[in-house]
């Protein structure tokens, strides 16, 4: 029996356990112990209420070591008046239970109660660990409560974790935090072996209080130590080269580095990374990137005006990108509105509710308007489709595709344009074959010169260059530049010469001054050994006029490290 419930709790199915509990017995501690640290990872608070009337009711509701669990696990369910009623019941308590609450108390932002649980686990004579004194100084921190702050660093100071990292990291964060980084520097100091969090309490210290020299110099000695910035390593330098007015080429090496670790899809660093271009003039770089978000948030919006109102001859952007902002707010209203005095809203208001929430990235709400709809036609389908296709949740859109079949909806052009767009943004190859072959042959429908760009533009981005080619050759449509296009990059990125020319030659002829074109062919040159054609590529495009514009790379040296920052001149 001991073994069958090990198994099901390995399995993540806890509630089957507790129906195999009879007559539990001490050993049973660890498997309760199993249950509630499931529902932690799960979380699964409905779960935890059930473990937790099950242990009371079998004996187990004085046991230290589950009673601190449930603590920890109410904690992070954010129920702290049920962690509370937990602590206040037990017989007896550990540093670990106290530890529990206070740390619970910071990190659900009930800093107050946190201090006063402290000085109230000090007077029992329970002497804090390393992880109490952290979770009581971020409560300080948080509160700027600078006389509590130096009563903990007293106490600290008398113990044995007066060199323990993490209390040291703490004690740093605390005083920058609190404005005295001439303290929070002698302290940083002292820190023999510094890991990843205690550079960023400098760091961020420095930035908070406005050095941003100071907080670059930082910066900069932690990449020459070898250790690699996180996200809020990155989000630190940013505030500061925004507010220190740090030049644009700082900003941008910051970019390069973001991007080289893959921090570009989170939106704070990118919010910042517009906040940062826009208030160092570098207005261009803030739009593309802020055009570039699948979810564009309050602050790289705000931060994107607030750039526009600076340079004042751009009112008409930071206008247009206001109403922009309240478009979806205003959406909402009316959505909410229409539930109100209407229960149950029509095909056309359903459809539009669709539409206006995958437009502006709120593809989960355009998903639920399409749930609560009654009734449906293939315009709900398609702009679900077509919603899925723009945020890049190709599988999603294929399967919409499936279940819309299957409920008897017959799809139209534009259906199978946003599954093929799908399919080609997600290297769904198979599944854009299978959806062209039912337009045709299924639906008989003709494909227009958008349906076929799609499918170059599928097998191109695959490799698969002479497959694409082929259906290029069939069609008896007039060959765009966007189908050569598809074609020409995908030459370059797999190495086929003759293809590549046959684009680019075809691509000379569309767009004459598209420098982008001329820039290609020459790398597929210079890629084969081909340097005099190379050369007489770019000659080509000098004779042309056609200018590309400048940019700047960054490098990666051998051993993996990041290059540090240059000094901006």
């Amino acid at each position: 029996m001991f073994s069958k419930i090990q198994s099901l709790c390995n399995l993540g199915r806890s509630p089957e356990t507790l129906n195999l509990f009879s007559n539990p017995t001490p050993s049973h501690t660890s498997l309760y112990l199993k249950n509630l640290q499931l529902c932690i990872d799960k979380k699964a608070q409905n779960r935890c209420h059930l473990i937790h009337a099950h242990l009371i009711t079998n004996g187990f509701g004085s046991d230290l070591h589950l009673n601190t669990k449930l603590i920890i696990l109410y904690m992070k369910m954010g129920d702290v008046i049920a962690a509370r009623k937990v602590f206040d019941g037990m017989p007896e308590r550990s540093v670990v239970s106290w530890t529990a609450m206070v740390s619970g108390y910071s990190q659900n932002g009930c800093f107050e109660k946190a201090l006063m649980l402290f000085s109230d686990m000090l007077h029992c004579g329970v002497k804090a660990n390393q992880f109490t004194y952290g979770s009581t100084l971020m409560a300080c921190t948080s509160t700027r409560y600078l006389d509590m702050g130096m009563q903990v660093q007293g106490c600290i100071q008398k113990g044995r974790f007066v060199d323990n990292l993490f209390v040291k990291s703490a004690l740093v964060d605390f005083h920058s935090k609190c404005g005295k980084m001439e303290d929070a520097s002698y302290l940083f100091e002292t820190i023999k072996e510094r890991d990843l969090v205690s550079w960023n309490s400098i760091i961020s210290g420095y930035a908070v209080q406005g050095f941003a020299d100071d907080s670059f110099c930082m910066f900069r000695s932690m990449l020459r130590g070898g250790l690699v910035p996180d996200c809020y390593t990155l989000g630190s330098v940013l505030r500061a080269s925004a507010e220190g007015g740090s030049a644009v080429i700082v900003v941008g090496q910051i970019h390069g580095i973001v991007a080289q670790l893959g921090y570009g899809s989170y939106d704070i660093v990118t919010g910042l990374l517009i906040n940062a271009y826009a208030k160092n003039g570098s207005l261009r770089s803030a739009k593309d990137l802020h055009q570039g978000m699948l979810k564009k948030d309050m602050f790289s919006s705000t931060a994107l005006i607030t750039g526009y109102a600076r340079q004042k001859i751009y009112s008409f952007d930071a206008l247009n990108l206001f109403k922009e902002m309240n478009r979806t707010s205003i959406g909402t209203q009316v959505h909410a509105f229409a539930v109100k005095f209407q229960l149950s809203y029509d095909v056309a208001m359903g459809n539009a509710l669709i539409d206006m929430y995958s437009k502006s990235g709120e593809i989960e709400d355009a998903k639920r308007a399409f749930d609560e709809m009654e009734e449906k036609n293939v315009i709900s389908w398609t702009t679900l489709i077509s919603g899925y296709a723009k945020h890049g949740y190709g599988h999603k859109a294929v399967s919409l595709y499936k279940k819309m079949e299957s409920e008897g909806f017959e799809p139209n052009d534009v259906t199978f344009l946003s599954l093929l767009f799908a399919c080609s943004h997600t290297g769904l190859t198979d599944e854009g074959c299978d959806c062209f072959n039912d337009m045709v042959n299924k639906y008989n429908i003709k494909p227009r010169a958008e349906h076929y760009s799609c499918m170059v533009d599928l097998f191109a981005r695959q490799g698969l260059l002479e497959e694409a080619y082929s259906l290029l050759c069939r069609i008896d449509i007039k060959r765009n530049a966007s189908l050569w296009g598809a074609i020409l990059g995908a030459s370059s990125v797999y190495g086929y010469t003759s293809l590549g020319e046959e684009a680019a030659g075809n691509l000379f002829s569309m767009e004459p001054e598209n420098s982008v074109n001329y820039v290609v062919l020459a790398g597929i040159y210079s890629a084969a050994g081909l340097w005099d054609d190379a050369w007489k590529v770019r000659k080509l495009m000098e004779d042309r006029k056609a200018k590309k514009n400048a940019g700047y790379s960054l490098f990666l040296a051998a051993k993996r490290s990041i290059i540090p920052l240059m000094e901006a001149s």
